[in-house]
Formats: structure tokens, C-alpha cells, sequence
């Protein structure tokens, strides 16, 4: 499909210039945009951001940022790790706290939010973004977001258990992951850390691999809308169920009573063997156990070895400036300030761990670890699936993910579980 053929060269691009390890020199100094640090006024930037796993590291960079702008001040604050982001960023909006610098996936996530965007296609790094990275933030021509990363997911695995429990042959059906977690149960290992408490690894991350595996993704989305197509008696979802339950078959226990953190953490302490996520983990890894040695594996729903041997890879999200924030000159400063200089270069690559979405920031395989290098590998190698749910209705995955957590829990079966993807669908869909 064509879009998958230009997320590849996405992240062609993406991956020549972290083997050339060189870009553009940044600067220092902050963008003109009408920022005023000669003013003897000190202005506070409110950014709201969700994610968990860069917070540390993002309060580093504010110091740095500080630094070099006495005269702006970042205020952070991160809701993430299961709290719904996007029910608190309306909060904010509700109660006249609205932040300057927020998140939005674009697509219809950016059509949501559109009467608070304010438009950056003048922004200096605009020309420097990987031109598949505009897609999602891009309206009638003008861009509203600046990509955060790139970002890919999978079951990703420990290399080490694996060889412990025999497997030579890495899964690529869902067959072959069977047999997988057989091999692994018999050698006392537990195959799958799950962390189905959060509705969103379960109604966005997991659930898009049935959107991701139709035959054109969006014709199937524009169907949903019209009428012309449904989730239910659809070969993809039916075969996306006997995917989760496998995973429950051979998962932890409790898995709806364990959260992100404990997912995570179960893993990186080894006591799991695979677990559904993507190259965001590889900080809160390193914390636990920096040496683990791991991969990333598909996520299969059938036998078809061809279809199934796909990581999913997309933008995860963007920085958006509050068109009527009083300090979007200084917002502005500073997300250019991010991308341009050599320190928000560094932590970008080094801190973060992100796949830059930007042609101008450098980075190898070894600042960004073992996870992003593989969904890199696969990326190269145009063995990649779509990210879709930001062309979902408002609202529509925490349904899919509250539907999936009482068919986990046994109240509801299959096709009852989608007939409510159907009704969740029908409800928000715009009339």
C-alpha cells in the first residue's frame, strides 16, 4: 500500500542520516519569533505532555533551555502511565488552565483541536522534517505540529530466554508464536508480560494491528464511516482475537490488575520473555537492566509468514502551540530551540531515545538501543504495517479498550465484543 511504501522511505531517510552520523550544526540561540529575551520580564511556557517516559529526562533539558533563556521559564507537566491524556488536556482547556505547548496525533486528532492550533508552517525547522513526518499535522498546506519521533512497536523480546528455552527460529505466524511460548512455559519461563489494566495498550496499540492488516487501512476507515464496511465478520478482527488470546493463554497472572509500570518492569527483571510494546520502553529497560539483549518480533494474527512479518511503525505524536497561549513566541522559541541546537539534538537521540523525525539530528544505533535499531532494521527492509487510530472517531479506543478488558474478563465473547467495536464506532463517528 502506498502509505506503508512511504513510511519506509520515511525511514530510509531516517536511518541515512543516523549511519552518517552528521547534520546540519544547530545553534544555541533561540529563534527570532519574536521572543524578547532582552526583556527584563519573565515569561512561564506551560507545556502539557504525556509522555511518561521522557519526563525525567525532558526536566533535564529545561535546565538546559534555562540556561541559555533567562527570561523564559518552562513549567512541565506530564499525565500519562494510564491516566487518559486526553480527557485531562480538555480539563485543562475547561478550566481557563489551558497549556501553551501540548500534544496532538493528528488527523482527526488535529481536526478535534483545530480551533486551538496555531499554525507553524513559518517555523525555521519546518524544512529540516523527514516529509512523511508533516502527514498527519498537515491541513490545506499549512502544518499545525512539530513531529515528536518516530516510533515502532511489537512484541519485543529477550534474546537471552529465548535461547535458554531452545527457540532457534524466530516466530513470524501465529503458529510459530505458539509453539514459541510452549517452548518457553516448558523451560519455566513465562512467555508474555501483559499489562491489560491500561485500556490504551488494548484499544490503541493492540487492536490496530486488525486495521493495520486490512487490505487498504484508510478504504477500510472511510467505509466504517459511511457505512459501507463493518468490524464485524471482518478476517482481520477475528484472527486479531485468537492473537490476544494467546497472549492471555501464556501471560502473566492478574494481567488485568497490572499497569504499564509493572508490564515493564516484569520484563526487564526477566521474568517475562515478550511483551507488547515499542522502542518508548527502552529508558525504563535500561533503568531496570541496561544489558538485556533484545529484539522486537511481529505481531501475527494468522499463518501467512509474509502478511504477519511486520512491525507497525509511525509519528506517535506532535508538539502543538496554543494559538491563543499569550507566550507562543517563547513556546515557539523553545520547540525550535529543541530541534536546532546541539544539546536538544543530543537528548532527542541520546536522552530520549527517539528516532528523529527531523533530517538534521543525528543518531546510531547505539544511542537509541537495541529496540528502535531492530524497528529500524525492519523498516529498511519495507516489512512495515500503519498506525491508524488517529483517524478514529473522538473517544473511540477507550471504548475498544474498555470492550476488550470485559471480554478478557470473561463477560462478553467474541462476537459480542465486536459487535461493540461496531456500536462504539456508530456512536462517535461524526453524523
Amino acid at each position: 500500500m502506498k502509505r506503508v511504501a512511504k513510511l519506509s522511505l520515511l525511514m530510509l531517510l531516517a536511518v541515512s542520516v543516523m549511519l552518517a552520523g552528521c547534520g546540519s550544526k544547530g545553534s544555541d540561540e533561540s529563534s527570532s519569533n519574536g521572543a524578547d529575551n532582552g526583556s527584563k520580564e519573565i515569561k512561564t511556557v506551560k507545556i502539557f505532555q504525556f509522555k511518561v517516559e521522557i519526563a525525567e529526562a525532558l526536566n533535564r533539558l529545561k535546565g538546559e533551555f534555562e540556561k541559555t533563556h533567562p527570561n523564559i521559564k518552562l513549567d512541565i507537566q506530564t499525565v500519562g502511565g494510564g491516566a487518559d491524556y486526553g480527557a485531562a488536556l480538555k480539563a485543562k482547556f475547561a478550566s481557563n488552565d489551558a497549556p501553551d505547548i501540548f500534544n496532538n496525533g493528528g488527523f482527526q486528532e488535529m481536526e478535534t483541536w483545530m480551533e486551538h492550533l496555531e499554525d507553524l508552517s513559518a517555523e525555521p525547522w519546518v524544512k529540516d522534517v523527514i516529509p512523511l513526518a508533516k502527514e498527519p499535522m498537515t491541513k490545506d498546506g499549512k502544518l499545525y505540529g512539530q513531529p515528536m519521533n518516530l516510533e515502532g512497536y511489537g512484541f519485543i523480546y529477550n534474546k537471552d530466554l529465548f535461547a535458554k528455552a531452545g527457540i532457534t527460529e524466530l516466530p513470524k505466524t501465529l503458529t510459530q508464536l505458539e509453539d514459541a511460548a510452549k517452548k518457553l512455559q516448558a523451560a519455566g519461563i513465562t512467555p508474555f508480560s501483559n499489562g491489560y489494566q491500561e485500556w490504551w495498550i488494548l484499544g490503541i496499540h493492540n487492536l490496530n494491528v486488525a486495521f493495520a492488516q486490512q487490505q487498504d487501512p484508510n478504504a477500510f476507515i472511510k467505509g466504517l464511516n459511511d457505512g459501507s464496511a463493518k468490524i464485524a465478520g471482518s478476517k482481520e478482527f477475528e484472527n486479531w482475537s485468537n492473537m490476544l488470546d494467546l497472549t492471555v493463554k501464556y501471560g502473566n497472572k492478574n494481567p488485568l490488575t497490572t499497569d504499564y509500570n509493572t508490564q515493564v518492569t516484569l520484563f526487564a527483571k526477566g521474568e517475562t520473555a515478550m511483551m507488547q510494546q515499542g522502542n518508548w520502553t527502552q529508558v525504563q529497560i535500561d533503568g531496570i537492566n541496561k544489558d538485556l539483549n533484545l529484539g522486537v518480533l511481529p505481531m501475527p494474527i494468522d499463518n501467512d509468514a509474509a502478511k504477519n512479518d511486520k512491525l507497525l511503525v509511525g509519528v506517535p505524536n506532535n508538539w502543538v502551540v496554543n494559538k491563543n497561549s499569550k507566550v507562543k513566541e517563547e513556546a515557539k522559541t523553545f520547540l525550535n530551540w529543541m530541534v536546532s541546537s546541539d544539546i536538544g539534538k543530543q537528548y532527542i537521540a541520546k536522552e530520549f531515545k527517539f528516532i528523529p523525525a527531523f533530517s538534521t539530528i543525528p543518531a546510531t544505533a547505539e544511542d537509541l538501543g537495541d529496540i528502535a535499531a531492530e524497528v529500524t532494521k525492519y523498516s529498511q527492509d519495507n516489512k512495515v504495517l500503519s498506525w491508524n487510530w488517529f483517524k478514529y472517531p473522538d473517544g473511540v479506543t477507550q471504548e475498544f479498550g474498555n470492550s476488550i478488558q470485559a471480554y478478557i474478563a470473561g463477560k462478553m465473547d467474541k462476537t459480542a465484543l465486536l459487535v461493540d467495536f461496531q456500536k462504539a464506532w456508530d456512536n462517535l463517528k461524526k453524523k
